[in-house]
């Protein structure tokens, strides 16, 4: 059977970067792997940093977001099937950070996958230096995504303090009692580390754990409601007056709760990849891109977060 992996994190949260190390674990190890992305975004910006990083060595496929819950199903259940006929022996599948896992179990478990697919791990990233600024909504994501997670990953430890850490623990044991979840996070249930030092021995760790369903108590309402995204083409700021105004639409509430703002823009020749959240913005230079700047978050005003584009 194919084992099948699902990494999820929420926005952010650094899902894309461990792939890259960890896929390149598995070819190492004589898979012939495959990648299923879908980005909650009009352009599919992991996908296009993940096709420059392993240049032909696996597949990356893509299930178009933008569409309601059973379209999306239906799509991920035709990508899984027509994989299936490609002879892989390992898939990952990293969904948007806004992403309900009930979907990835529900659909693993129907006819004919269910004979075709075992699944393997399911993992979630976490920023070490959990944000401050979630919503409630938000919070319910990512202690829904933590309940299923057999490996929890802490990202971005080279900037976190003991301190970020525990606090990041705290919150993620705070948010799980939101939803009535049992399970009860320790340091010694996360593996704390960058994740180009994981070893074999690691990713074996992560193999052993594989999954763990809790029950927990879910909103009848979709848990991806309330959650969107806008896109702006052909910014044309210099790259410190954008950094600079990418801030503020972070503290300006008028523009809404926003999450996440990533994309490229071209300066000079050079593409220039962004990755923003409420507390950094990382960029750095990358072979191609796309003039495009995606913004998502909760009750997003468009006009506003223009103005501050222009």
């Amino acid at each position: 059977m194919i084992k099948i992996d699902l990494v999820t994190g929420f926005l952010g949260s650094g899902k894309t970067t461990f792939i890259k190390e960890y896929a390149l674990y598995l070819i190492d190890q004589g898979n012939k792997v495959g990648i299923i992305e879908n980005d909650y975004g009009a352009v599919n910006v992991d996908m296009m940093l993940l096709d420059q990083t392993f240049q032909g060595q696996l597949e990356i496929e893509m299930i178009a977001g933008g569409c309601d819950e059973d379209c999306h199903r239906r799509r991920f259940k035709t990508k899984l099937i027509a994989m299936k006929m490609q002879g892989f022996d390992h898939i990952i599948v990293e969904p948007s950070g806004i992403y309900d896992v009930d979907e990835f179990f529900d659909v693993l478990h129907e006819d004919p996958l269910s004979s075709w697919y075992e699944i393997g791990s399911v993992i979630t990233i976490v920023n070490a230096k959990l944000s401050n600024h979630l919503s409630l909504h938000a919070k319910k994501m990512l202690a829904s995504q933590i309940a299923n997670a057999g490996t929890i990953i802490l990202s971005r430890v080279d900037e976190a303090s003991q301190s970020d850490i525990e606090h990041t623990l705290q919150g993620i044991n705070e948010f799980l009692k939101q939803i009535q979840c049992r399970k009860c996070i320790n340091k010694e249930d996360v593996l704390i580390k960058k994740f180009e030092n994981f070893t074999d021995d690691d990713y074996q760790i992560i193999e052993k754990r594989g999954y763990k369903i809790e029950p927990y108590v879910k909103d009848i309402t979709s848990i991806q409601s309330g959650f969107e995204s806008t896109y702006f083409l052909h910014v044309n700021l210099d790259i410190h007056i954008l950094k600079e105004r990418i801030k503020q639409i972070f503290n300006d509430p008028g523009c809404g709760q926003v999450l996440r703002i990533k994309g490229f823009i071209e300066r000079e020749g050079q593409w220039l990849e962004i990755n923003a959240t409420d507390d950094d913005i990382i960029t750095k230079p990358i072979d191609l891109g796309q003039q495009i700047i995606i913004v998502i978050g909760e009750k997003l005003n468009k006009e506003k977060i223009e103005r501050y584009l222009k």
